[in-house]
């Protein structure tokens, strides 16, 4: 199923839908700053010199397509800085890009990045943990690849769940290096001759990865390169809108093939973690001016040693010291810093209770 939307009275959309073309073409027909984030699987232009065999003499499948062949490094540098340059037109102020390939491309690709004035945020290293042997043994063998990170320019708000990221990988906090296998078995497509459908599809681990750490539901995700449609399988997965652009007409009949298959999460499961700092910002004040805690009323801390009297203008008073929960807080405890919304409690009920149970009643209502 496919839709269109207008937004702020610009052109159409095609969203969720696979765009057959030339990326550079067809990005320019879109709207300016109308998406939210890109994927592009560039042409590692490998420049392979003859076939590449086993040690048993059985031909590697390797990338040979035409799409892959560049005349010169000038000529793949040219492609690069015009893809690139449509790429950053259609994003919005606040959106971002990732862009994966090999040793044999990405250094280029990272200076045209820097060049057109993205803001690189990470490289990501990922380790494939199943990677294809170095055959004829006089190199080390190609165990990753390298996905670059940016927001289309500096100081851009870009999104990053992180919290989502940490409990992704057993709340530890999600380091720049992946350790995901290749695509194998059920997951690698096949064409209608049975042989692979594309010779760099991506795991779908990675692109869920990448999907859920910088897009929200709702989001829209552009893949140039679209290929077999790992990034539109997954956008639809995750609640993403999606737009593809490919020129092969068998790719893009395995990838629509594929999309169609693929059943939408359930909306409450698409929820995820979010960060603290991404909640909205209540000042300890509001509790005071809308009742929640009255002027004269006494906080204690959490260890019941010390306390301080609330004031009108939302501050404290202990002592000598005047000021923030978090000033006098820390003041009390002879610290340099102190999160007063955990650090103090009133009573209730003979009972102490968080400060911050104020403070997140106000934001649920922010919210509703």
């Amino acid at each position: 199923m496919t839709k269109t939307t207008t937004r702020q009275g610009q052109r159409e959309l095609p969203l969720n839908q696979i765009l057959a073309g030339d990326c550079i073409a067809e990005m320019n027909k879109l709207p300016e700053a109308s998406v939210d984030l890109i994927f592009a699987d560039p042409p590692y232009n490998l420049q392979l010199k003859g076939n590449l065999h086993r040690p048993d003499n059985s031909q590697v499948d390797a990338v040979d397509d035409h799409w892959d062949q560049f005349d010169s490094f000038k000529a793949y540098d040219r492609f690069t800085e015009e893809w690139l340059a449509a790429a950053r037109r259609i994003l919005k102020p606040d959106g971002a890009i990732w862009v994966i390939g090999s040793y044999h491309n990405i250094f280029r690709v990272g200076t045209k990045l820097q060049d057109a004035g993205y803001w690189i945020l990470n490289d990501v290293v990922w380790r494939k943990s199943n990677p294809m042997p170095n055959f004829r043994g006089m190199r080390l063998t190609n165990a990753h690849e390298t996905m670059i990170w940016a927001s289309k320019s500096e100081g851009g708000k870009y999104t990053f769940n992180y919290e989502a990221m940490k409990a992704l990988n057993d709340d530890v906090q999600m380091r720049s290096d992946w350790v995901l296998p290749i695509c194998n078995g059920h997951e690698r497509l096949k064409n209608s001759r049975g042989e692979k459908a594309h010779p760099t599809q991506k795991p779908e681990a990675l692109l869920h990865r990448v999907l859920l750490a910088t897009t929200n539901p709702g989001d829209v995700v552009l893949d140039p390169f679209f290929g077999t449609g790992t990034t539109g399988a997954v956008a639809k997965m995750l609640g993403r809108d999606f737009i593809g652009i490919e020129r092969e007409p068998e790719y893009r009949e395995v990838a629509q093939k594929r999309i169609d298959n693929v059943r939408k999460i359930d909306s409450d499961a698409l929820t995820v973690s979010t960060s603290k700092r991404a909640e909205p910002r209540v000042p300890f004040g509001q509790l005071v001016e809308r009742g929640m805690l009255r002027p004269g009323e006494m906080l204690v801390s959490g260890n019941g040693k010390n306390a301080a009297k609330v004031r009108a203008d939302g501050t404290l008073v202990a002592n000598d010291v005047k000021g923030s929960i978090h000033k006098v807080g820390a003041h009390l405890e002879g610290a340099p810093s102190c999160n007063g919304w955990t650090y103090w409690h009133f009573k209730k009920d003979g009972k102490p209770v968080s400060i911050d149970v104020l403070r997140q009643q106000i934001r649920a209502e922010m919210r509703d």
